[in-house]
């Protein structure tokens, strides 16, 4: 690409199955009953890491600023939110394929505000925190299919989206919760 970010296409499902070695999540051992709570802390510290003076340059030229990566992580928020209500709500749905790195070209995400993302940020988290919040044990082993034809639970879901928020403040050299 031009801006000098090489798009990511490896499939991170499976984080799912053994600790990331980098950031250090473990989503095969993550209580997804603690997905609300934990949302809520994630966005809490992509908050103050927007809050940095200097959350919007780049450190490193093929990776994305905090300001960028923050841009992310609200948007991830808002597309496991959708995704939760689709298997909540329907028998085995299929989603949509997310294209992150044209998400971040269209949407311009190195152009945005740091206190609007920010505020974003956490109304998304808190959506998506109370709809985690609300689901009953019934619930948790309902399936969703992703494009590519990976399956999840609403459980595993829980683990593999937490994971991203967790591996992006690594990315930023912020605290990772442990």
């Amino acid at each position: 690409m031009s801006d000098g970010i090489v798009p990511d296409d490896k499939n991170w499902t499976w984080v799912l199955e053994r600790r990331c070695p980098e950031c250090g999540f473990d989503a095969s051992t993550f209580d997804a009953s603690r997905s609300g709570v934990v949302i809520e802390d994630l966005a809490r510290r992509w908050v103050e890491v927007l809050a940095r003076p200097d959350a919007p340059r780049r450190w490193r030229a093929d990776r994305w600023s905090a300001l960028e990566y923050g841009c992310h992580v609200r948007d991830v928020f808002s597309t496991f939110d959708q995704r939760l209500a689709l298997m909540l709500e329907q028998v085995d749905p299929h989603f949509d394929n997310w294209d992150q790195d044209r998400t971040a070209a269209v949407d311009n995400y190195a152009a945005q505000l740091p206190t609007r993302v920010s505020q974003e940020l956490e109304a998304g988290a808190g959506v998506l925190a109370r709809r985690f919040d609300a689901v009953t044990s019934d619930q948790w082993d309902r399936r969703g299919f992703r494009s590519d034809g990976a399956v999840f639970t609403v459980r595993s879901i829980a683990g593999y989206l937490i994971h991203d928020p967790v591996h992006h403040l690594w990315d930023v050299g912020a605290a990772v919760p442990r």
